[in-house]
């Protein structure tokens, strides 16, 4: 099924592949309406979803250029490819369906594109305050330099595009031919191919979104936990790719396991060791509270540290023992 609206060529075209998730493309859309700069397209990719946001592009259809595709479902990197080759803008933006993205978005990589041309980008992604504590204390977490070192963050060092916040120029997809893997770390191998084959990169700090993450501790766990085995599945594509911090989720949660082996056999590491988990906790809540300044927040940011780093460590260490 192909709906299409308004004829004319944009800079930029952008990319959201759904599933399953009306409400959360509304949001997405409303945001885009507002945007300063509107020399953009959208298309929206839905992927074999059965509850479908076809309504809410009709809301749409006048206010936005836009595209409407449902298709049979494949997962976001092949949805987002499919998007890519109806695309008619210069440079292809991909967003995350659960993303908001401020009105100056689009300005400011317009400018920033216009003073230093790269052929790829990204931006952070940060919570906001009309999100719930739990999504913000979440958000933070996966942005914080205590637990991923600041690559999914503001960190110039070692950052890579990922794909709730990316931007590709047309001649990087027509050389890397878009994702090559269907879900799980798709952005990652695709950021790296673009890295090998020399093409510039920049981090992008005031082209940010507002990202809304899961609503509970349990989905949370599961997504980081793909996060985890994604990580395996391009070490295995691309070596060198998996990285002691990658390992730290692991080290982590498997000194969590030997806590209670300490505390028979040797009391004093217990308390070492205990102590040293405590104080690392203190501090990302700490760091939480004079980020958000919400004691809320940085309260729930403890527990989601927690869960974040055991999730990703089980989906790690899972797909790591499968591929022995």
């Amino acid at each position: 099924m192909i709906i299409f609206a308004h004829m004319q060529s944009p800079k930029y075209s952008v990319v959201i592949p759904v599933y399953n998730r009306p409400q959360e493309v509304k949001e997405l859309l409303e945001s885009l309406v507002h945007q300063t700069h509107k020399n953009f397209e959208v298309i929206l990719v839905e992927d074999g979803s059965s509850i479908t946001c076809e309504h809410i592009y009709e809301q749409y259809a006048d206010k936005l250029l836009i595209q409407y595709f449902f298709k049979p479902n494949s997962g976001p990197g092949p949805s987002r490819n499919f998007g890519f080759k109806k695309a008619r803008g210069e440079y292809f933006v991909v967003f995350d369906s659960d993303c908001i993205i401020p009105v100056h978005y689009f300005e400011a990589v317009d400018k920033f594109l216009n003073a230093l041309p790269v052929d790829a980008w990204g931006g952070p992604d940060q919570g906001r305050e009309d999100f719930t504590r739990l999504q913000q204390a979440m958000g933070f977490t996966m942005a914080s330099f205590w637990t991923t070192g600041g690559i999914r963050g503001g960190s110039k060092s070692n950052f890579q595009p990922r794909s709730f916040n990316m931007g590709i120029s047309r001649h990087v997809f027509e050389q890397t031919k878009g994702f090559a893997f269907d879900r799980l770390a798709e952005d990652i191998e695709l950021s790296i191919r673009i890295r090998k084959l020399g093409f510039k990169t920049a981090l992008i700090p005031n082209a940010f979104v507002f990202h809304k993450r899961r609503t509970t501790f349990i989905q949370f766990f599961n997504q980081v936990s793909n996060f985890g085995k994604g990580r395996i599945l391009v070490g295995r594509k691309h070596k060198g790719e998996v990285k002691l911090t990658h390992w730290f989720p692991s080290l982590f949660l498997m000194g969590l396991i030997a806590l209670p082996f300490l505390l028979i056999l040797s009391p004093k590491l217990f308390y070492l060791a205990s102590t040293g988990y405590v104080c690392y906790l203190l501090v990302i809540g700490i760091d939480a509270f004079l980020t958000t300044r919400n004691m809320g927040v940085a309260l729930l940011s403890i527990p989601s540290a927690v869960i974040q780093l055991l999730g990703y460590g089980v989906g790690f260490l899972k797909e790591w023992v499968k591929a022995k």
